[in-house]
């Protein structure tokens, strides 16, 4: 089973940044495709970002210009750097990932989710 742990969300004021992580975890022979979703009270979770293991990467239409996501695949971590966080921004933000076992079975697996909060 492939765990994944976020970390450093919290709260900054609008225009701060942010750098959220996720490491990866567990048995298995790849990941493929690593990202973040997040999920506001009362909204349905949205893409924000994802990369391949290959750094190719894909952003929504509101983070881009402001977020980066980033990946290291010797630690199967992904990181996402916010700048010029807004209060739109705001949300519980869940890490993913997607890959195979070594014995070809798939995997789609998500972390507990971090908090990021924007307020002045």
């Amino acid at each position: 089973q492939v765990q994944l742990v976020e970390s450093g969300g919290g709260s900054v004021q609008p225009g701060g940044s942010l750098r959220l992580s996720c490491a990866a975890s567990g048995v298995f022979f790849r990941i493929n495709t690593m990202g973040w979703y997040r999920q506001a009270p009362g909204n349905q979770r949205e893409l924000v970002g994802s990369t391949t293991s290959t750094g190719s990467a894909t952003y929504a239409d509101s983070v881009k210009g402001r977020f980066t996501i980033s990946r290291d695949n010797a630690k199967n971590t992904v990181y996402l750097q916010m700048n010029s966080l807004q209060h739109e921004d705001t949300a519980v933000y869940l890490c993913n990932a997607q890959g195979r076992y070594f014995n070809g079975i798939s995997f789609d697996s998500w972390g507990q989710g971090t908090q990021v909060t924007v307020s002045s």
